[in-house]
């Protein structure tokens, strides 16, 4: 993907500044619609897909069981599937983590059991044979799953999500804003982060006057770990009064493309984050134009207090 930052770009001139801002913002904007569609059709992005779709949605009861037994996991498969559908092999020596596997066989209309359990508990429904009634949930077995952490082989298809270029001194700079825009702030090591499937959180105040509280994972890409604080510095100015789930994937698309315009103004590649998005919002990028008000607005609220 082509490489997007501007570290040529300046609003300088105060009588045109605000006009010369919001439209830099809008065509950047549509720049990155264009992205995120071309990051669709993208071979990689479908590689991706493919193997997305080899992993289940687990329930609540089984993520729970999933991170009681390995808290670290990530990536969980059968052993199968492993096997077939990713050419990796389970680790000698590693121990399974144990879900809750459906089980779908035909079952009774009436009391909603398979025919050999319908028999035990003497259910009276007659009218058709158990081999015509239809195929639904009876019931769940113990089953085996392991994290990707527990096999070797192949690598599975990665998008290139992260930021790069020269990030200066960038991260201070993030970092001491965080006052000005009512934003608490952590870097955490590495080794102490606790949430594997993330670079950064956001979590918001119980109590009105309290403050958004940001952590974010320390790495060596500084880029990468700027573009991350001004993502959940969005989801902190923007977000803390949404708690519809549905909104969730249309908040990411706000956030990160805060991230996207931000970075791009001081001269990162934000180009990944047309991935990051595909990911997100893979049905249709026009959503990313049709939030144009609340990108630009917030991405030029943090332009301001950076340069401030």
């Amino acid at each position: 993907m082509a490489t997007t930052s501007d570290a040529s770009v300046s609003f300088t001139e105060s009588d045109t500044r605000s006009e010369e801002m919001h439209s830099t913002i809008e065509q950047w904007v549509e720049d990155l619609v264009a992205a995120v569609n071309d990051a669709q059709a993208s071979e990689a992005f479908q590689a991706w897909l493919d193997a997305q779709i080899q992993f289940h949605d687990y329930s609540y009861r089984n993520t729970l069981l999933i991170k009681q037994q390995c808290p670290e996991a990530t990536r969980v498969a059968g052993y199968r599937t492993w096997q077939e559908e990713f050419d990796r092999h389970v680790t000698e020596g590693e121990s399974a983590i144990w879900i809750w596997a459906p089980i779908i066989a035909q079952r009774c209309p009436e009391c909603e059991n398979s025919p050999s359990y319908h028999e035990q508990i003497d259910c009276d429904y007659d009218e058709t044979d158990p081999e015509e009634w239809s195929r639904g949930l009876v019931g769940f077995n113990p089953a085996p799953v392991f994290d990707i952490s527990q096999t070797d082989g192949e690598p599975l298809p990665e998008l290139e999500t992260a930021a790069t270029g020269d990030a200066g001194t960038l991260v201070s700079q993030l970092t001491d804003a965080a006052a000005a825009l009512d934003v608490t702030v952590h870097v955490v090591d590495d080794s102490a982060w606790p949430h594997p499937d993330a670079n950064g959180v956001c979590t918001y105040p119980e109590h009105p006057d309290g403050n958004a509280q940001v952590k974010v994972r320390d790495r060596s890409n500084e880029a990468d770990l700027a573009r991350t604080l001004i993502h959940e510095y969005a989801h902190a100015l923007l977000h803390s009064d949404v708690d519809d789930e549905t909104e969730r994937a249309k908040r990411e698309v706000e956030a990160e493309s805060i991230a996207y315009v931000v970075g791009r103004y001081v001269g990162l590649d934000t180009s990944g984050s047309a991935f990051y998005l595909a990911a997100w919002e893979s049905d249709d990028a026009s959503v990313v134009r049709d939030r144009l008000g609340r990108i630009s607005r917030t991405a030029e609220q943090l332009i301001d207090v950076l340069e401030d």
